[in-house]
């Protein structure tokens, strides 16, 4: 329980379903700073809930472990000028690893959460879909879920949209009716994720050379943290034609830039593949792929350079692959699996 709506309709879910629940909140690191901790608040509006709901509630405390394998992992993969996904690194490592182990040592056989994604059973085998809300949809942050995991996880609002959701928590006199959303750099006091790195690795944050493609100085930047791939605002430079981040060289500590036919590759190489099936997918494998969890599902094919790596080369060029984010594949409404980004390429002969 996150203390906002989504979660504590999940609870009110179960509990009409008739299941036995105890509500489990994280108490993760935030920054210090910024004012009254909203860790605390979000604990007593959970708290506040279950107490309206007549259930047992616990708070797990997962500081230390939330901030060596996110908050550490996040600054290190932005200074090796990378950019990373932290909500996908959670759900790994701290939600449905440590809290789940939380879960089962107090009892509990199944770990419910608020996310908008579904889980199928068909056959021995558990599928990942899609969640019925497509403007919601959270299946790109769960593609690290594997068989046993997915036995024992469930997410009560897969089938529902947002707006429902919403009316069925005001319908119940539910006190977190309007809370705002939470913010994806849940562990910044004010998201600024730029100035934490800063904070925690300075030497990470240092102007440098802009250069263009053909090695031309053409201004100075901030710090390389500052800068994403296909990236145009913010670069201070004036030029006839739009110019964008095509490259983050940390060896000069240079920002490479170019302008938009420039950016395409029709190809990336993943890393810390996880098949959710279990085996491994036949090569070139048609799927639609995510590059971001806002991009459009591409077309392209998939082919498995070892159980844990994978090439991905896509029908049409695209612009914004980054190193560090996650791809994600899709079938349809079911998640295959995914990775994180390693390189963009171009295609080879692969067959």
């Amino acid at each position: 329980m996150s203390g906002g709506l989504d979660s504590a309709m999940a609870l009110a879910l179960l509990l009409e379903q008739e299941h036995p629940v105890i509500g489990l909140t994280m108490r993760l690191w935030r920054e210090p700073g910024g004012g009254d901790d909203p860790a605390e608040a979000d604990i007593a509006s959970a708290q506040q809930v279950c107490r309206q709901l007549g259930v047992e509630h616990h708070v797990v405390d997962l500081r230390d472990a939330f901030y060596e394998q996110v908050v550490c992992h996040f600054v290190a993969e932005y200074a090796a000028g990378r950019t990373p996904n932290p909500c996908v690194r959670c759900n790994r490592w701290i939600k449905f690893g440590l809290l789940l182990e939380q879960a089962r040592a107090l009892g509990a056989e199944t770990l419910a959460t608020g996310h908008y994604a579904r889980i199928a059973h068909e056959e021995g085998r558990y599928r990942l879909l899609r969640g019925s809300d497509r403007g919601k949809d959270q299946s790109y942050f769960l593609y690290t879920l594997d068989q046993a995991t997915l036995a024992v996880v469930h997410f009560p609002l897969g089938a529902y949209h947002k707006a429902t959701i919403r009316d069925m928590a005001r319908a119940r006199g539910l006190p977190v009716v309007e809370r705002a959303e939470s913010q994806d750099i849940c562990f910044s006091h004010d998201g600024d994720y730029r100035r934490l790195i800063q904070k925690q690795q300075p030497e990470a944050v240092r102007p440098g050379p802009i250069y263009d493609r053909d090695g031309q100085l053409l201004g100075e930047h901030r710090g390389l943290p500052y800068y994403t791939i296909g990236q145009r605002s913010g670069l201070g430079i004036a030029a006839p034609r739009p110019l964008y981040v095509i490259a983050l060289d940390l060896e000069r500590n240079a920002l490479i830039v170019g302008h938009a036919d420039a950016l395409g590759r029709k190809g990336l190489m993943a890393r810390e593949m996880n098949v959710i099936g279990g085996q491994p997918l036949p090569q070139g494998h048609m799927v639609q792929a995510k590059i971001r969890y806002r991009a459009r599902p591409a077309a392209a094919r998939v082919y498995m350079q070892a159980i844990d790596k994978a090439r991905v080369l896509f029908d049409e060029p695209l612009r914004d692959i980054t190193p560090g984010q996650a791809v994600v594949l899709y079938e349809g409404d079911t998640v295959l699996g995914g990775g994180i980004i390693d390189a963009a390429t171009e295609p080879e002969n692969v067959e």
